[in-house]
């Protein structure tokens, strides 16, 4: 029994031993695991030995943060050029009496005057239509040009012919001898709506590759209301900035295609910009390639918008010329001598109210029927004058027959 018992105490003590001497060594292994996952690891700043960092495996496929205007931007870039003009102007001086000081003694004229010739530079913008090197850009940026050198995104510098050019609409096509060259998409103008993204690529006051970007502010602002009345345009009107320079530069909206061509034409148009339709540009650009003359039609006539509350103002004033029928139309206030508006019987003082069954309410409307007709188109045209409505009949001609 006693010898039981001190086997018993013995086989305990054995197994309490046992279990300290494992804690121990558990403790011990746990103090040198943890001191290395808590502290960083030891940064070695001796010269000429590599630095301890924290291994850190780099991501396979790093985020990058692009937006639409990045992504049009990058699609259209490359076609977008660079467009420098040279020409020669003469102009006869006095080498010794163009002095104003002179001109005060000795007056004008007292010395034969020499021709000199200065050479004048500009510089627009342009887009490559396809890749054989059909470069749309403004008539304006070409206008009268001795030479014409395009360059490029990538620095390639070319030398340019003007193919053809229409000032009505302000646009032209140069040709660049190149291949497999980088093209702008074209978009749908008809497809655009107020409140859409815009992004102006060009190289606005000589800055080239300039990304501007805005809102469609308006549409179909016409050429009157712009301040260009020789011009036949409807405007696509953009608060994304326009500055000479970006004249010819594509108007983009966020897919990336153009739907517009810029045109710096106002120096007072601060916070507006105005494009040329994209599909005007579409429905001309052949006849530019092939070097041939746009038509435009013309029936000969000044006019103004007329309501019947200008109507009734113009009848109250005593020095009025002439009264005017108090209604809603196109009031008729020149004709022009052999025009197709004289040869019909069209008068001052007419007012234009209905076209081939269509009315009549605005200068803008009646412009835009007859630019659509076509030369050579006999337009059904009611006028009241005074009291009576006459329907004349006016045969369109071509606007560079115009005297």
């Amino acid at each position: 029994m006693k010898s039981t018992k001190i086997f018993f105490f013995l086989r305990q003590s054995i197994t309490h031993l046992l279990a300290i001497l494992l804690g121990t060594i558990l403790a011990v292994g746990v103090y040198q695991v943890l001191p290395s996952l808590a502290a960083p690891a030891p940064i070695n700043t001796e010269p000429g030995t590599p630095t301890l960092t924290a291994q850190r495996q780099p991501a396979a496929n790093p985020v990058t943060h692009s937006s639409f205007v990045t992504a049009a931007v990058n699609r259209v870039g490359p076609a977008v050029v660079q467009v420098d003009t040279e020409r020669t102007v003469t102009r006869r001086v006095d080498p010794f009496f163009d002095d104003p000081f002179f001109r005060r003694f000795f007056g004008e004229g007292v010395s034969p005057q020499l021709p000199e010739e200065r050479r004048l530079r500009g510089q627009g913008s342009g887009f490559i239509i396809d890749p054989s090197g059909i470069i749309l850009t403004n008539a304006h940026v070409v206008d009268q040009a001795d030479k014409v050198t395009v360059i490029l995104k990538d620095g390639r510098t070319f030398e340019g012919k003007v193919q053809g050019a229409d000032k009505v609409t302000d646009l032209a096509v140069v040709k660049i001898d190149g291949r497999d060259l980088p093209v702008a998409p074209l978009g749908d103008s008809e497809q655009v709506q107020v409140g859409d993204w815009a992004i102006a690529v060009g190289n606005p006051l000589g800055l080239d590759n300039t990304v501007t970007l805005g809102i469609i502010s308006t549409l179909q602002r016409s050429s009157a209301q712009v301040g260009i009345p020789d011009k036949r345009l409807d405007f696509i009107q953009t608060d994304a900035a326009i500055n000479p320079g970006n004249s010819g530069g594509p108007l983009l909206n966020e897919q990336g295609e153009v739907i517009g061509i810029n045109t710096a034409i106002r120096a007072d148009a601060m916070g507006i910009g105005f494009a040329i339709p994209v599909n005007k540009a579409k429905a001309i650009s052949d006849q530019l390639v092939r070097g041939g003359k746009v038509a435009h039609p013309y029936i000969g006539i000044r006019m103004v918008t007329l309501t019947p509350e200008l109507a009734q103002e113009n009848n109250r004033d005593p020095n009025s010329p002439f009264l005017v029928p108090e209604v809603n139309g196109v009031l008729v206030v020149q004709v022009l001598t052999n025009t197709p508006a004289a040869s019909a019987g069209i008068r001052r003082g007419d007012v234009v109210v209905e076209i081939d069954g269509q009315s009549i309410a605005s200068t803008d409307q009646l412009q835009r029927i007859v630019e659509n007709s076509g030369v050579n188109r006999v337009l059904k045209v009611k006028i009241q004058r005074g009291n009576r409505t006459n329907t004349l009949s006016v045969r369109t001609d071509e606007l560079e027959n115009a005297t």
